[in-house]
C-alpha cells in the first residue's frame, strides 16, 4: 500500500518524526538515512510504516495486514496534518518564542492515533531518569516483541492483552518497580477503550481516571497520539524551570508560574515547550544530578 505525500515548504522530516522514537535505539522504530520505519498494532492487524524522502515528496509504504490503515494515516504520522496557521501570531508575543518559531518552522507534530504504545513509554518514564526509563522500555519491548512486517528488523509494540495478563513482579527484571508496573497493568486492561478515544480531551479524561496516571503522563501521550499542540506536561522535573528561565529570566519556576507564562500561547502551549527544548534553552542547574539506578538489582 503506497502513497505520495507533499510536505509544506521547509518541512524538516527527521525532527518531525524522531519524537516518536525512544532516543538511542527503539526496537519498534528506526530513522536512518532519511528513511523512517515504525511498527504499529493497528485495528486491522500488524503493520509497519515506511516513510522515505524523495525530492520534494514523502513516499509512504504500508506493510502487513494493517498496511491500508498505516498508509491512510501516514500524513498524520509524518506531522503533515499539524495545523500551524494560528501559531505565527501567537509566537510574536515573545521574542524568544518568535525566534524559535522561525528557526524550527519546518518541524511538525506527529499524530499516530495510538494511545497505548505511548502510554507504556510515559508510565515507564514516571519519576525516573530518561536513561532508566528507556532501558526499561527496550527490555519490555524485546520481551513482548513479535516480529513486525517488513525488512527493518523491528518488533511490534507490546500487546496490551499480554501485558495485562502478567504479574507485577515479572517486570522487575526490566527495571520497573511495583508502583509503575501496577499502573501499566491497569492501563493495559483498558487499552482498547483508550485507543477508541475520539480526541485529546476524551483520552486525557479516561487516562487520568486511572490510579497512577496524572496530567504529566496524559500530556506526554496526547501530544504524540493526537498531535495536541496545547498539551503541557504539568508536574515535569525540568520544564517549569525552562519556561520560567526562557520567558521571564527566572532561574526557577513552579507549575503555576509556567502556566501563567504560557497563557498568551494558549492553543499552542505544548508547542512552545517543545520549541524551548529544541532550542536548547535550559535553566541553570544547581545540585547533583539524579542518580541512575536499576530496580532489577534491588
Amino acid at each position: 500500500m503506497k502513497r505520495r505525500l507533499t510536505p509544506p515548504e521547509r518541512y524538516r522530516f527527521g525532527p518531525s518524526v524522531r519524537s516518536l522514537l525512544v532516543p538511542g535505539h527503539d526496537p519498534c522504530g528506526l530513522f536512518r538515512d532519511d528513511e523512517f520505519w515504525l511498527a504499529i498494532r493497528t485495528p486491522e492487524g500488524a503493520a509497519t510504516l515506511h516513510l522515505a524522502r524523495a525530492g520534494g515528496e514523502l513516499h509512504a509504504t504500508g506493510l502487513g495486514a494493517g498496511a491500508a490503515w498505516v498508509a491512510e494515516r501516514a500524513d498524520a504520522i509524518a506531522g503533515l496534518r499539524d495545523d500551524v496557521s494560528t501559531f505565527a501570531a501567537l509566537a510574536g508575543r515573545h521574542p524568544v518564542v518568535a525566534r524559535l518559531a522561525k528557526t524550527f518552522s519546518g518541524v511538525r507534530m506527529p499524530a499516530t492515533g495510538q494511545v497505548f504504545p505511548r502510554l507504556l513509554r510515559a508510565i515507564l518514564e514516571q519519576k525516573v531518569t530518561g536513561l532508566e526509563a528507556h532501558r526499561s522500555y527496550r527490555a519490555t519491548c524485546r520481551h513482548f516483541g513479535e516480529p513486525a512486517p517488513g525488512p527493518a528488523g523491528l518488533v511490534l509494540p507490546p500487546d496490551p492483552a499480554a501485558v495485562a495478563a502478567r504479574a507485577y513482579w515479572e517486570f522487575h527484571p526490566f527495571g520497573v518497580e511495583q508502583r509503575r508496573t501496577q499502573t501499566l497493568l491497569r492501563a493495559a486492561q483498558v487499552a482498547e477503550r483508550l485507543d477508541r478515544c475520539a480526541d485529546s480531551a476524551e483520552a486525557t479524561a479516561r487516562m487520568t481516571a486511572l490510579p497512577g496516571i496524572g496530567p504529566w503522563t496524559a500530556a506526554e501521550v496526547v501530544r504524540t497520539a493526537f498531535g495536541d499542540p496545547d498539551a503541557v506536561s504539568v508536574g515535569d522535573y525540568h520544564i517549569p524551570n525552562t519556561v520560567a528561565y526562557a520567558l521571564a529570566g527566572e532561574a526557577r519556576g513552579t507549575d503555576e508560574r509556567m502556566l501563567e507564562l504560557l497563557e498568551p500561547f494558549r492553543g499552542h502551549r505544548g508547542r512552545v515547550c517543545d520549541l524551548l527544548a529544541m532550542g536548547g534553552l535550559m535553566a541553570p542547574r544547581h545540585g547533583p544530578r539524579r542518580p541512575v539506578r536499576s530496580f532489577a538489582r534491588f
